[in-house]
């Protein structure tokens, strides 16, 4: 990966996002996303490219983006479906969704498929208490999830 510049539009975006903000570290979190967004994940490049931009320590940048759970710190897998574990959802079973694909997929949460067409996470809360449980894949939410609903999302994105 080469990272030792942003191209036009991320770097456009950056000088908007710093207007916005009292200092430039305080732009770190938005100047992040817009690195995502151009080089897919955070790698450690990016990260020392961020903090040039920024005119801040790579090791700041390196502790935002390891706590944080929302970046991506490798490639990307084609289809990111993210499960969520809290209670609400918990209380509906998401603990046997989750199971359900870690056996459909041959993966655990956490990995990724050898072809590198799904990655399966769990997370805290997307939002949807209500319609529990939900998960998101990219950035497209499903909820009321069955075990069949998930297999008929997973062929349809085997298509």
């Amino acid at each position: 990966m080469k990272a030792d510049k942003f191209n036009e539009a991320s770097e456009r975006d950056i000088q908007e996002l710093l207007t916005r903000y009292p200092t430039k570290q305080a732009a770190l979190l938005p100047v992040l996303w817009v690195a995502e967004r151009e080089f897919s994940y955070i790698a450690p490049e990016v990260m020392e490219l961020v903090a040039k931009r920024l005119e801040i320590s790579p090791a700041h940048v390196y502790g935002v983006v390891t706590f944080y759970t929302m970046y991506q710190k490798e490639p990307p897998a084609q289809y990111h479906i993210q499960v969520c574990q809290t209670l609400p959802c918990a209380m509906m079973g998401c603990d046997k969704i989750i199971a359900h694909l870690e056996n459909r997929l041959g993966i655990k949460a956490g990995e990724k498929t050898k072809d590198g067409r799904f990655k399966l996470s769990t997370v805290e809360c997307l939002a949807s208490c209500g319609t529990a449980p939900a998960m998101r894949v990219n950035e497209t939410y499903y909820e009321n999830l069955t075990e069949d609903e998930v297999d008929r999302l997973i062929e349809g994105f085997n298509k």
